[in-house]
């Protein structure tokens, strides 16, 4: 499973949630302690917002204590709202294009989870994304492929029904081919000033994330990003959080 973190808040430099805290999404890359797999290493991603509309994009398939370009990128790279991304690979393959977070317009993504006997589905979750999509599909990932359905299925009308009409169009397919491995899925999504944070499901076991609000900011996450935990509240499985400002909405789904 992966890791990731969401800051949104006064502008900060990226190193002060990536590198900083005692258990910060560097060392949770390394020790991760609310997963199956504590090691991370099978690439990373960041994506932030600054003046600019569509938010900037970095992606590299070494492990993510390893790449001095990072540590530079944090240093210097100051944002209001950006995502980081750990990735343990579910199956696709160790490439950049398979790194969270993924774009599109103004949108940013990255997830958590998996898509039981996703070969099984390939073809038809592939045929779900529309031709005048099609062309936004970078990688091989479930996830890539979740998102570019979401966007076909009204994100930037109505992102709670998107996300809900997804994944019980996921759903409908895994019941018709017999699945019966778990459909998991913890992530998130921004266009530059809203977050929509989502925990879920098919079983009891839905993958961990939390929440915590600062004084001037909030921050969301697969682990706290302090190791006492203190302070930290868990999202409830089978709901989407909404973030506006420091203020949070959660919704229960279907």
């Amino acid at each position: 499973m992966c890791r990731w973190m969401a800051y949104k808040g006064k502008p900060v430099y990226l190193e002060e949630l990536l590198f900083q805290p005692d258990h910060s999404l560097i060392h949770q890359s390394l020790s991760a302690r609310k997963s199956e797999v504590t090691v991370n290493a099978d690439g990373f991603g960041l994506g932030w917002y600054d003046e600019r509309e569509e938010p900037g994009l970095y992606h590299e398939i070494l492990p993510a204590w390893s790449d001095c370009n990072l540590k530079s990128l944090a240093r210097h790279i100051k944002s209001g709202l950006f995502f980081a991304h750990v990735r343990a690979s579910t199956g696709a393959s160790t490439a950049r294009s398979n790194c969270h977070p993924f774009s599109y317009n103004e949108w940013l993504f990255m997830h958590n989870g998996q898509v039981g006997q996703y070969d099984e589905l390939r073809w038809q979750i592939e045929r779900c994304i529309p031709e005048e999509l099609y062309g936004h599909r970078r990688g091989g990932t479930d996830s890539e492929a979740i998102f570019l359905m979401m966007v076909a299925n009204g994100l930037e009308r109505d992102p709670k029904v998107a996300i809900e009409t997804t994944l019980n169009q996921i759903l409908d397919m895994m019941h018709t081919k017999g699945i019966t491995d778990p459909l998991r899925f913890t992530s998130i999504l921004s266009h530059g000033s809203k977050m929509w944070a989502v925990r879920f499901s098919s079983d009891e076991h839905a993958p961990s994330l939390y929440y915590k609000r600062f004084a001037e900011h909030v921050v969301v996450g697969s682990e706290p990003l302090d190791l006492s935990g203190d302070g930290w509240e868990q999202v409830q499985p089978g709901h989407i959080m909404t973030i506006e400002d420091l203020t949070f909405r959660s919704e229960a789904m279907f």
